[in-house]
């Protein structure tokens, strides 16, 4: 009877786990707490911190990893072959509104501006000790684009994929909190009080419909490896803008979309086992996002100051903050920072424009990486 019993406890979980897979477990328990009691991002958090859980319930026990077998080795096929990231383009395609940007072509500039943040943190990662592959995984993190930062490590196959996407995802729910110390201090009042207007020029059917035809060929062109992710991003949104395929855009943005975020959040937290996530690297990728993410904020709103200096047409400098990719939130930000000096101003249309650049922006900044780079 001893003896079954022993064998009993051999085979269980609790005789192989370690110190990290328990303190993972609290980090996953920290995450799912910010999703559902503080509602920031639950539906990225969520399937993150279940994949954090199962990640560390040890393997030799479950076999949920085992390749070719485990449920997961699966699962985290898409994740590492790259095939997630470019789906939820896709949806994201489906679900934007590039006419803001069409309207004021000038914003495009903000989005562009905003990802000084992806360079300046690569560079810095690079003398920090990083290899150039890494460095550009973690640079990304600046773009505020958690499917663009897990694209780029999954293709330069980092060891960090797993912090690297906690920490975009871990920013993008705290943009609210993040930009507008930010937009304060880098604005005055009265810029925050600048006017745009009510109405953006009228943007055509046709423009719209040949604006995501154009942008695929040229950048694909331009800088051929970024394709997977413009090429997804362009077809949702043609689909979306040629108003006869309605089944395909709800699919595209509900279905797909809802899915694929589901299998990649949880592909992306069970990566998270604690040897590797609890490292000084992984400390010091959080600290470099953090700052990536502050340097793109901060020179979108920079940039929309200078280009004050030579434009008729003055632009609220909080839109450009919105050229980080992580539409509508940074929009959203914008537009209430604007409000609390001035309850009559709306600039959200204004944001958006920048807002839509940034993702155009950040997948052509990873496919500059993968060039040069190479992968």
């Amino acid at each position: 009877m001893l003896e079954a019993i022993l064998k009993f406890v051999s085979s269980t979980g609790f005789a192989h786990i370690s110190w990290q897979n328990l303190v993972m477990f609290g980090i996953a328990g920290a995450l799912l707490y910010i999703a559902v009691a503080k509602e920031a991002e639950p539906l990225l958090l969520i399937p993150i911190a279940f994949g954090m859980i199962l990640a560390n319930i040890p393997n030799e026990v479950t076999g949920l990893f085992d390749p070719g077998m485990g449920l997961m080795w699966f699962i985290q096929q898409g994740l590492f072959k790259g095939f997630y990231p470019p789906l939820i383009f896709l949806g994201i395609g489906a679900l934007t509104d590039f006419s803001f940007m069409l309207a004021n072509p000038k914003t495009i500039f903000l989005g562009a501006a905003a990802q000084v943040g992806i360079f300046v943190t690569f560079i810095v990662a690079r003398l920090m000790g990083f290899s150039f592959a890494d460095a550009a995984s973690i640079g990304i993190i600046g773009g505020a684009d958690g499917p663009t930062s897990i694209y780029v490590a999954s293709q330069f196959n980092s060891p960090y994929l797993s912090i690297i996407a906690i920490a975009a995802y871990s920013y993008i729910a705290l943009i609210p909190v993040i930009q507008p110390p930010i937009m304060k201090l880098l604005t005055t009042k009265k810029e925050r009080k600048i006017k745009m207007g009510m109405q953006l020029r009228h943007v055509s059917k046709l423009e719209r419909m040949i604006f995501p035809i154009a942008s695929t060929i040229i950048i694909a062109l331009l800088v051929p490896k970024a394709l997977p992710l413009i090429g997804m991003l362009m077809l949702g949104n043609f689909l979306r803008e040629c108003g006869v395929a309605k089944w395909l855009v709800e699919a595209a943005s509900k279905y797909i979309e809802y899915t694929v975020i589901i299998l990649l959040c949880l592909s992306v937290g069970a990566t998270a086992e604690g040897r590797v996530f609890l490292s000084l690297n992984s400390l010091k990728i959080v600290g470099l996002g953090a700052a990536a993410f502050i340097i793109a904020t901060a020179s979108g709103i920079i940039f929309a100051k200078v280009m004050n200096l030579f434009s008729k047409h003055k632009v609220n400098p909080l839109i450009g903050a919105a050229g980080v990719s992580a539409v509508p939130d940074s929009a959203r930000v914008a537009q209430r920072v604007a409000q609390k000096d001035d309850p009559t101003n709306y600039i959200l249309m204004h944001a958006m424009g920048p807002n839509v650049a940034g993702v155009i922006g950040s997948a052509i900044a990873a496919g500059v990486f993968l060039s040069i780079i190479g992968v």
